[in-house]
C-alpha cells in the first residue's frame, strides 16, 4: 500500500510539527481533501463513506465520528495521552500517570516519523479531519484537545474496552509514587464480566451452505460507532469502530469477517527488583551485575476551580519495564506490548483482507496483545486464533505471579508464532465461538488440546458460563441461517442459576412443613421448581432468581461476589438450607419493598434508559425507559445486559453488554447483514437518532444492514461532503 505524498504535506508530515502551526492553507487543504469524499447518512443515521483514496476514507469516517459524538472522540484521546486530570481534576491523576508511564509524545513523534509512509498518510487524513470538524464547527468547545496532530493517531492503536496498561493498579502506583498506604484492590468496582461473544458458522451447519459470523461485542454502551468506509482502492469495510479510530474493529468487508473477544492470554509480567540505593542513585541486581535504575521526570497537570495546577513526579525504570507498585519490599517492575505503529497497522490492514491466507499474513505482525479473533469467509472458511502477542518463557516459573528479575532466565525469548498459538480452524464441528473463556472449547468441547501448549498462555483457567451455553447452543444443528444465528444469539437460557436454583429448592424441600420460612416462600418455590431457567419481560420466576442470588447466594449477581465466569460466591463456608431460603425470603421482601409485590416481572425491574449525552449516565426512575428480558452475562446469558440500581433508583438499568450486535451471511458473490446498536448512532440527545434503535436492541429485532449502494436508494436521509 504506497501513496505519492503531496508536497503541501511536508510540513503536517514533519515529526517537528506543533500544536497550533495551522493556518488558512491548512483550511484550503483541507476543503480539498472534503471534496473527495462523499458521506451517505441512512435512515438509522448511519454513516456511509466513500473517498477516492483510503487517507480519503478515513477523512470522511473520522469526520463523521465527530459529528456523531465529538465528546467521544476526544475523551478517548484525552485518556490515551494521559491528560484526563485536565479535563477532569485532581483525581484522574492517578491514571494520567500510568498512561504517561508508557505513553511519551517525544517517542510517539519519533514512531510516527519512523512508520510506513501509506501509514502516516492515514495518521495525517486522521488529524486534518480532526481539525477541519473544530474549524467548522465553532460552537464546539473541546475540553482538553484543541488541535490533533498526526501523531497521537499511535495513542490508541488497538480498539479493545481495556487495554494492557489498565493491568497496572491504581493503589499500588499511588502508594508507591504518591508515599501513601496501600489499598488491597481497585476497589469498589463493577464485577460485571466485560468482553464479547463471537461465533462463526462453516457452510456444512448451515441451511444455506454459506459461512456465518456474529459480531456481539460486551462494552460498555454506546463505546462505538457504526458506519461504512470505502474507496477506489478496495476499502469497503463496515461494522463497529472505536470512537476516534480510524479502522473498523470489528466486522466484514465483501469477502472476510472479523470478531474480536477479550482475552485471557497473559501477555503482561510483573518483575521483582531488587533495588539498592547508592550515593549516585538507585541501582538494581540483574544476574552477577547491577544496573542503574533509570529516572525520569513526569508532570501531570490537573484541572482546578481557580485554574491549571501540576503535580511532578519522578518516576523509575528497569530494561523489564517501569516501576509501578512494591510488593514485600521490593520494587515490581510492568513489562507489556508497546507496539504502537504494528498494532495500528494490524488493525487498518486486516480490514482490506479477502482471504483466510490474507488474514492470517497481517496476524504476523504479532501486534493484538489483548484480544481472540472469530473468522468467517466467502469461500467458507471459519476460524478461531487466540491473542496474537504471546512472549516465548521458560515453562519452570509461575507466570501468573511476579517473577524473580534479578535472572536473566526471566527474559522474554521473542513471540509464541501463530501456528504454535491456540487455534482451530475449519473444525468436524462446523462452529466456533469464544465468549471470554478459556481457548479450549473454541470448537466444541476439548477441541483444543491444552496439553500442547504452554501453561503460561492463558491465565484466566476459566470456563464462563457463557462458555457452556454457547456450546449448548451450537453444538450438533445443521439448520443455522441468519435468522436462527440471532435466535441463538438470544437464546434465554441461563446456566447458572441451573445450577443454583434446584439446590434452592432442594433446601426448601428439606425444612419441616412446620416451618413459618418454608410456608412464607411456598409460592416463590413453586414458581421456581416449574422455571425453566429462561430469562423474558414477564418472567417472576427471572426476578426471584437475580434477587436471591444477590442475597450472597451461590451465584452472588455483579457487586455482591459475582466474579469472572459463572459468578460463584466466594464464602468459604457453604450455606445451610435454612440460609438458602433465608435469602429467597430476604429477596422476596426486597422485591416487595420497591415493587409492591415480589411477583414482579423481569421487564418491570431490568430497563434500558439513555436520557442525555454524558458518557456516564445518571439514571431515574422516573423518566422513560424500556423493559429488557436479556440479563447478565454472569448467569450465562449470551446476550448479556449488565444492570443494576443506582443512588434513588429501585428499577436496574444497563450500562454494558451487547452493545453492537451483527449477524453476517457470506455468500461467494455478496454479503448479507442484520445489525442493531444500542440505543441510537447519535450521541445528540436533539437528534432522532439518539434513541431509534432502543426498542430493536431491547427484543433482539436486528435491522437490515446497507451494505451495498442499490441497498440505500429509498433509504437515504443526506447525502453530502464534510464540512457541507
Amino acid at each position: 500500500m504506497k501513496y505519492a505524498l503531496p508536497l503541501s504535506l511536508a510540513l503536517v508530515l514533519s515529526p517537528f510539527a506543533t500544536q497550533g502551526e495551522t493556518g488558512g492553507g491548512d483550511l484550503a487543504r483541507w476543503k480539498s481533501q472534503a471534496q473527495n469524499v462523499t458521506i451517505v447518512r441512512d435512515d438509522w443515521g448511519i454513516a456511509h463513506v466513500s473517498g477516492k483514496t483510503d487517507p480519503d476514507a478515513v477523512f470522511g469516517m473520522i469526520y463523521a465520528q465527530a459529528e456523531d459524538d465529538f465528546n467521544r472522540v476526544e475523551t478517548n484521546f484525552i485518556n490515551s495521552q494521559g491528560r484526563l486530570a485536565e479535563a477532569e481534576g485532581e483525581s484522574a491523576i492517578w491514571r494520567d500517570l500510568r498512561m504517561k508511564l508508557f505513553v511519551n509524545p517525544d517517542s510517539m513523534k519519533k514512531a510516527y516519523a519512523e512508520s510506513p509512509q501509506w501509514l502516516q498518510m492515514l495518521m495525517v487524513a486522521w488529524a486534518d479531519s480532526l481539525n477541519f470538524y473544530l474549524a467548522t464547527h465553532p460552537t464546539v468547545k473541546p475540553r482538553v484537545i484543541k488541535h490533533f496532530e498526526p501523531w497521537m493517531a499511535l495513542t490508541f492503536s488497538e480498539g479493545s474496552i481495556g487495554g494492557d496498561i489498565e493491568s497496572v493498579s491504581l493503589p499500588g502506583l499511588e502508594a508507591f509514587y504518591g508515599k501513601v498506604p496501600a489499598t488491597s484492590a481497585d476497589a469498589p468496582r463493577d464485577l460485571e464480566p466485560r468482553g464479547s461473544n463471537g461465533i462463526a458458522i462453516a457452510p456444512s451447519n448451515t441451511a444455506d451452505h454459506h459461512a456465518l459470523l456474529l459480531i456481539n461485542p460486551h462494552t460498555s454502551f454506546f463505546f462505538r460507532s457504526e458506519l461504512q468506509m470505502t474507496s477506489d482502492e478496495g476499502l469497503n469495510a463496515y461494522g463497529a469502530a472505536t470512537w476516534g479510530q480510524f479502522f473498523v474493529y470489528q466486522g466484514f468487508n465483501p469477502r472476510v469477517g472479523w470478531m474480536h473477544t477479550t482475552s485471557g492470554a497473559d501477555g503482561v509480567d510483573e518483575y521483582l527488583e531488587t533495588v539498592t540505593k547508592k550515593e549516585t542513585g538507585y541501582v538494581y541486581k540483574y544476574g552477577a551485575e547491577e544496573r542503574r535504575v533509570t529516572t525520569e521526570t513526569i508532570v501531570v497537570p490537573y484541572k482546578t476551580a481557580t485554574g491549571m495546577a501540576s503535580r511532578e513526579f519522578t518516576v523509575y525504570r528497569t530494561h523489564h519495564g517501569p516501576i509501578v507498585r512494591e510488593a514485600n519490599g521490593r520494587w515490581v517492575a510492568v513489562q507489556i506490548m508497546q507496539e504502537p505503529v504494528r498494532a495500528l497497522m494490524q488493525s487498518y490492514e486486516r480490514t482490506k483482507t479477502k482471504t483466510l491466507i490474507d488474514y492470517r499474513a497481517i496476524m504476523d505482525l504479532h501486534a493484538n496483545s489483548s484480544n481472540n479473533t472469530l473468522y468467517a469467509d466467502a469461500d467458507g472458511n471459519i476460524a478461531f486464533f487466540f491473542t496474537n502477542f504471546l512472549p516465548i518463557r521458560d515453562p519452570k516459573f509461575d507466570w501468573s505471579r511476579p517473577v524473580d528479575g534479578s535472572d536473566p532466565a526471566t527474559e522474554w525469548h521473542g513471540l509464541l508464532p501463530n501456528d504454535d498459538s491456540p487455534h482451530a480452524i475449519n473444525p468436524s464441528s462446523g462452529f466456533v465461538y469464544n465468549s471470554n473463556d478459556w481457548p479450549w472449547d473454541a470448537a466444541g468441547k476439548g477441541s483444543i488440546d491444552r496439553a500442547q501448549y504452554p501453561p503460561y498462555v492463558e491465565k484466566s483457567n476459566a470456563e464462563t458460563a457463557r462458555g457452556v451455553h454457547a456450546i449448548r447452543v451450537l453444538s450438533g444443528r445443521k439448520d443455522f441461517s441468519i435468522q436462527k444465528l440471532i435466535d441463538a444469539a438470544f437464546d434465554a437460557y441461563q446456566p447458572a442459576f441451573a445450577s443454583s436454583i434446584p439446590a434452592l429448592v432442594r433446601a426448601w424441600d428439606g425444612l419441616p412443613d412446620t416451618s413459618e420460612l418454608k410456608k412464607k416462600t411456598a409460592g416463590q418455590v413453586a414458581l421456581l421448581r416449574a422455571w425453566d431457567f429462561r430469562w423474558s419481560v414477564d418472567s417472576i420466576p427471572n426476578s426471584l432468581a437475580v434477587y436471591y442470588s444477590q442475597q450472597g447466594g451461590p451465584s452472588a449477581g455483579p457487586g455482591r461476589g459475582g466474579g469472572r465466569g459463572q459468578g460463584r460466591g466466594s464464602a468459604a463456608t457453604p450455606p445451610t438450607p435454612e440460609q438458602l431460603v433465608e435469602r429467597l425470603a430476604a429477596a422476596s421482601d426486597k422485591l416487595t419493598a420497591d415493587f409492591g409485590s415480589w411477583k414482579t416481572p423481569w421487564g418491570q425491574i431490568n430497563r434500558f434508559q439513555r436520557n442525555d449525552s454524558a458518557i456516564v449516565q445518571q439514571f431515574d426512575d422516573s423518566k422513560p425507559s424500556i423493559p429488557v428480558g436479556f440479563s447478565s452475562a454472569v448467569w450465562g446469558s449470551l446476550a448479556s445486559f449488565g444492570a443494576r440500581t443506582y443512588p434513588g433508583t429501585k428499577r436496574m438499568y444497563g450500562t454494558s453488554g451487547n452493545s453492537f450486535v451483527a449477524v453476517v451471511e457470506f455468500g461467494p458473490d455478496r454479503v448479507h447483514a442484520r445489525a442493531v446498536t444500542a440505543g441510537g448512532e447519535s450521541g445528540d440527545p436533539a437528534s432522532k437518532h439518539f434513541n431509534d434503535q432502543a426498542e430493536r436492541y431491547a427484543t433482539g429485532n436486528l435491522r437490515e444492514v446497507y451494505f451495498y449502494p442499490e441497498q440505500l436508494k429509498g433509504h437515504t436521509e443526506r447525502t453530502y461532503h464534510p464540512g457541507q
